[in-house]
C-alpha cells in the first residue's frame, strides 16, 4: 500500500517531465533541433552549476522570491480583507464591490508603462504590480466562499447561541476555507507571471534579470535556464498551497485522502 501510493503521488506526476527531458536531449543530440535554437538539457545543467558555484543563481532565487512573496501578502491579504468584508456585508458589498469589478477588467499588466511614471523602476513599481495581479483571484475567490456557504449551517449556529466571533471562526471562515484555497492557488500562478514581466521590463536583479542578461549576449542556455527556474518556483508553490489544502481540509469529503 506504501509502494502503491509513493509511486501514485510521487513518481507519476514526473513521468511526462522526465519523458520530454530524455526527448529533448535526443532531438537536440542527433540534431533534428538545433543547439543554438535550443540548447541541450546537459548543457543548460552545466550552466546551473556554474552559476551555483559563483553564487549568483542563488541570489537571483533570492531577490526573486523576495518580491514574489511581499507582493503575494499584500496583495492577498488586502484581497482577503475586503472579500471577506464585502461577503459579510452586503452594504459594503454595494459601496465597494463595483468599483472593484471595474477595475478588474483592466489588464494589470497593461498598467506597467504607468506604475513606472509613478513609481520609477525600483521595487516599489514591482511590489505594485505582483500585488495587483494577486489580488483579485483571492478577493473573489473568498467573496465567493462566503457567499456560498449553506445557510443551514449559520442557522445552526444561530440555535445554539454562537456569538459572531464564535459563528466566524467555527461556519463562516472553514466553509468558505476550500474557496480561498483554489484563489490562493490561482493567485501564485498570477504572482509568478506578474513577476516574470516585471523583472524583464526592469530590473537590476533576480531571474528575469538574469534572463534579459542572456538575452542581450544571446546565451541560450541561461535564458532556457531561467525559464525553467520559474516553472519549478511555480511547482513549488502550487505543492506548497496544495499541501495546505490536504492539512486544512481534511473534513472536508472531496479533499480528504481515500
Amino acid at each position: 500500500m506504501v509502494k502503491k501510493d509513493m509511486v501514485k503521488n510521487i513518481i507519476l506526476p514526473w513521468i511526462v517531465p522526465v519523458l520530454i527531458i530524455v526527448l529533448w536531449q535526443v532531438l537536440t543530440s542527433s540534431g533534428t533541433i538545433g543547439t543554438q535554437t535550443f540548447p541541450q538539457p546537459l548543457k543548460i545543467i552545466e550552466t546551473c552549476i556554474a552559476l551555483l558555484k559563483t553564487g549568483e543563481l542563488l541570489d537571483y532565487i533570492g531577490d526573486s522570491s523576495k518580491r514574489a512573496f511581499i507582493g503575494f501578502a499584500i496583495g492577498g491579504g488586502v484581497g482577503f480583507l475586503l472579500g471577506l468584508i464585502n461577503g459579510l456585508s452586503s452594504t459594503s458589498e454595494k459601496l465597494l464591490d463595483s468599483s472593484i469589478q471595474m477595475i478588474r477588467n483592466v489588464p494589470h499588466l497593461a498598467l506597467i508603462p504607468l506604475v513606472i511614471l509613478w513609481f520609477g523602476i525600483a521595487e516599489p513599481a514591482k511590489l505594485v504590480l505582483i500585488s495587483l495581479g494577486v489580488f483579485f483571484p483571492i478577493y473573489l475567490n473568498t467573496f465567493h466562499g462566503i457567499r456560498s456557504i449553506d445557510p443551514s449551517l449559520t442557522e445552526m449556529g444561530k440555535v445554539y447561541n454562537l456569538n459572531r466571533m464564535s459563528m466566524f471562526w467555527n461556519i463562516i471562515l472553514p466553509g468558505a476555507l476550500p474557496s480561498i484555497l483554489v484563489g490562493v492557488r490561482f493567485a501564485l500562478g498570477v504572482m509568478w507571471l506578474t513577476l516574470i514581466v516585471a523583472e524583464t521590463v526592469a530590473a537590476d536583479s533576480g531571474i528575469g534579470y538574469m534572463a534579459w542578461n542572456g538575452r542581450e549576449f544571446m546565451q541560450m542556455d541561461v535564458i532556457v535556464l531561467s525559464i525553467l527556474i520559474y516553472a519549478l518556483l511555480g511547482k513549488l508553490s502550487d505543492s506548497i498551497a496544495k499541501f495546505l489544502e490536504d492539512k486544512w481540509l481534511q473534513w472536508h469529503p472531496n479533499f480528504s485522502k481515500n
